[in-house]
């Protein structure tokens, strides 16, 4: 056939295609490896993920309460999910006033103002709606350890935790865009070189495109592409507090309404095999302890499959 060669768009944040094809190219067993030992790879379905996932929130509650300490955790939000945390901690009668979370991230407005903890679209009503306000209330922690972030408390987000002894591990999954957190890769506020990007800390960011079309595809808002529904901005951790937490997950097991339609399959191959790069945020994790998961869909050869469609 007759080749036909172009550019990426230039609102294509990465656009290295030497790079991409690279990883266009990855087999599922060169996905599941990786030369620094600290990373541990594993390729499961995607309910497995969910269910390991929820294991190891109950695993550290567990032994952080039998060793008499703090458990701090650095939640991603939105997950209706962690109501099921909530009801297994309860079935086992598992007192959780040890237990401090922290929302990742945060709408805000075109000004910069973060979204109220009670707005119902937002991430901080959602932790607090599904995870702390369905453990049984002789159970649970005071209210103001469930943490989201608000004007006062966005330029020492990172210090509340520092001072709690550090979060004991934060849950990541790369958006569209390969985003960490809500740091994406074309926002203005994190546009530095990498050593100081590494630094950056908490902020009020700009959304990429992608990634308010990404999210115009959950389930809070419709699961309907209204891009006009998801703020422009967001407060966010950065990097460093990202690189401060004591360990970290990574889980690459998103797909569409639970079909293998997934724009994680070419980034879940940039973030853990392209360059560490801040054009690639999520990135970041080739170079720290990190614990990865990848669900079966996701690791699917990238293929052209014209029966699929949309």
């Amino acid at each position: 056939m007759t080749p036909f060669n172009y550019q990426p768009s230039p609102h294509v944040p990465f656009r290295d295609l030497d790079v991409i094809e690279r990883c266009r190219r990855l087999t599922r067993e060169e996905l599941g490896r990786h030369a620094n030992p600290d990373i541990k790879i594993r390729i499961l379905p995607g309910e497995e993920i969910t269910f390991r996932w929820f294991s190891d929130l109950i695993g550290r509650i567990v032994r952080a309460r039998d060793e008499g300490r703090r458990c701090v955790f650095l939640l991603p939000n939105p997950w209706p999910g962690y109501r099921h945390v909530a009801h297994m901690l309860n079935a086992a009668r598992i007192d959780c006033h040890h237990v401090w979370a922290f929302a990742m991230d945060e709408y805000a407005d075109q000004d910069g103002n973060i979204a109220p903890p009670d707005w119902e679209w937002g991430f901080t009503h959602a932790m607090v709606q599904f995870f702390w306000n369905e453990i049984d209330p002789a159970l649970r922690p005071p209210r103001g350890q469930f943490v989201g972030f608000t004007r006062q408390n966005l330029p020492v987000y990172g210090k509340m935790m520092e001072d709690l002894g550090g979060a004991e591990i934060a849950y990541f999954g790369p958006g569209w865009t390969g985003h960490l957190a809500f740091v994406d890769p074309d926002a203005p506020e994190f546009d530095l070189p990498l050593e100081a990007w590494k630094q950056a800390k908490a902020r009020i960011t700009t959304l990429s495109p992608f990634t308010l079309a990404q999210n115009s595809l959950h389930g809070c808002f419709g699961a309907s592409g209204d891009l006009a529904r998801v703020p422009p901005k967001a407060a966010t951790v950065g990097p460093s507090e990202a690189i401060a937490c004591h360990h970290r997950w990574d889980m690459h097991s998103i797909s569409i309404q639970g079909t293998v339609s997934s724009w994680q399959r070419l980034t879940t191959r940039l973030c853990l095999h392209g360059p560490v790069t801040p054009r690639i945020p999520g990135s970041l994790l080739q170079t720290l302890r990190t614990d990865v998961f990848i669900s079966e869909t996701a690791a699917m050869p990238i293929e052209q499959t014209w029966a699929l469609g949309y």
